[in-house]
C-alpha cells in the first residue's frame, strides 16, 4: 500500500474540521471541496456564481500546486451548486480555467452549501 500524504497550503483556505486540503496517495491527488473563502479573510467573496467559480477554481489551484501539480492534470472533478440555475454561468467560468483540458465531471444540485455559498467544488489530479 502507497503512503497517504496531506497537502496544506496557506494560499488557500485552511481546514477547519479534522479534514485536510487534499491528500496524495498512489500518484493521485484528492482535493477536499473548496467553497469560495478568501484565504486571508476566511470570508465569502461578495459576487456572482462567475466570481465564486473563479475563486474556488483559484483556491483549488493552490491547492494543486502545492502538491507539484496543476488544473490540466486534475481528471475527475465534482461541481455542487445551490441552483441549477447557476449552470451557464459556472460552466463559462470552469470553461475558462481549464482551457482546452476536459477531465471528466459530475455537477449536482444540493439543498445548501456551508456558508450558503452558490458552488463548491472538488478534484482529483494525477501528480
Amino acid at each position: 500500500m502507497s503512503e497517504m500524504k496531506s497537502v496544506a497550503t496557506r494560499h488557500a483556505p485552511q481546514a477547519i474540521g479534522p479534514y485536510s486540503q487534499a491528500v496524495v496517495a498512489g500518484g493521485f491527488l484528492f482535493a477536499s471541496g473548496q467553497i469560495p473563502l478568501d484565504p486571508e479573510s476566511m470570508q465569502v467573496v461578495e459576487g456572482d456564481i462567475r466570481v465564486q467559480t473563479e475563486r474556488v477554481l483559484q483556491n483549488l489551484a493552490a491547492v494543486l500546486e502545492e502538491a507539484g501539480t496543476r488544473l490540466r492534470h486534475v481528471v475527475k472533478t465534482t461541481v455542487f451548486l445551490a441552483s441549477m440555475d447557476d449552470f451557464a454561468g459556472m460552466n463559462e467560468t470552469y470553461a475558462a480555467a481549464f482551457g482546452d483540458h476536459r477531465p471528466a465531471r459530475s455537477t449536482v444540485a444540493v439543498k445548501t452549501l456551508p456558508k450558503n455559498v452558490l458552488v463548491e467544488i472538488d478534484v482529483i489530479a494525477q501528480i
